[in-house]
């Protein structure tokens, strides 16, 4: 039995490796779907968009109260909307971000793939003439690269608000000096890595989602495995990028 599992886990996860070098040839040859990546972009952005702002916004607060106690017992409290901001922006969003579009944005790519597969529209369209991969595929990956930075950005502004208003809730401070605390430690060094790293999450997020909707198997019962299997990869995927993404920021930070 194990060995079994040992031997799906390989093949899918060459078929994934495969999936990802097919998804770099067709991606970047023509002809470009302009049109339908710019469609692609509006379904996940705006369908994504008041989930993670909510999401960011109570973050913010939660983090900031949750902060407070241990703040104010070693008299640092005066700190707290550095140490909340730094924290946010650099890993707090970034990740809660990607899960979220892992469960909403993969699950859609999957589900909605594997049904245009079990119901044979992507045959059809390969008889027709039509590119399916790089129509269904490539557009919804770049997308997915192009959107989850941004949803991550917006999240961002929104939870160093929903801080501001938990800072407040403690204590009395003005949205000028909050905004100089922020702002005095918070640099460029701390926001860029979490928006590259936000890129190789929508990479993942969109890759594994195709993949999982595109050899989607055994009818209708097969989409619904695609979807939740594709979600549970792409968790796990984000975490794993995100330890990579924390070593090899640990290490440029002592070059």
């Amino acid at each position: 039995m194990k060995a079994n599992n040992l031997k799906v886990f390989f093949m899918e996860t060459g078929g994934l490796y495969r999936f990802a070098i097919k998804f770099f040839k067709e991606g970047f040859l023509p002809r470009y779907e302009f049109a339908e990546f710019f469609r692609q972009c509006f379904q996940i952005g705006n369908k994504t968009l008041p989930l993670a702002g909510a999401t960011g916004f109570i973050m913010g607060i939660v983090i900031t109260i949750q902060s407070h106690p241990s703040m104010e017992a070693f008299g640092t409290e005066s700190w707290l909307p550095s140490v909340v901001s730094v924290s946010l922006v650099r890993e707090i969003v970034p990740v809660i971000t990607a899960l979220i579009c892992a469960g909403k944005i993969g699950s859609g790519i999957g589900a909605e793939l594997g049904s245009m597969k079990v119901t044979e529209q992507i045959d059809a369209m390969e008889v027709s003439g039509t590119n399916p991969f790089k129509y269904l595929v490539v557009t919804r990956v770049f997308a997915s690269m192009l959107m989850i930075p941004l949803l991550v950005i917006f999240s961002d502004t929104i939870a160093l608000y929903g801080a501001y208003l938990g800072v407040n809730m403690k204590q009395v401070v003005s949205f000028q000096l909050y905004t100089n605390q922020i702002f005095e430690k918070l640099t460029f060094a701390d926001v860029l890595p979490s928006i590259i790293k936000s890129f190789f999450f929508g990479f993942a997020i969109g890759i594994i989602g195709a993949y999982q909707g595109y050899y989607t198997r055994n009818g209708t019962q097969g989409v619904g495995r695609a979807a939740n299997t594709a979600v549970v990869i792409s968790i796990f995927v984000v975490f794993i990028i995100d330890l990579l993404a924390a070593q090899i920021a640990d290490i440029l930070h002592f070059l």
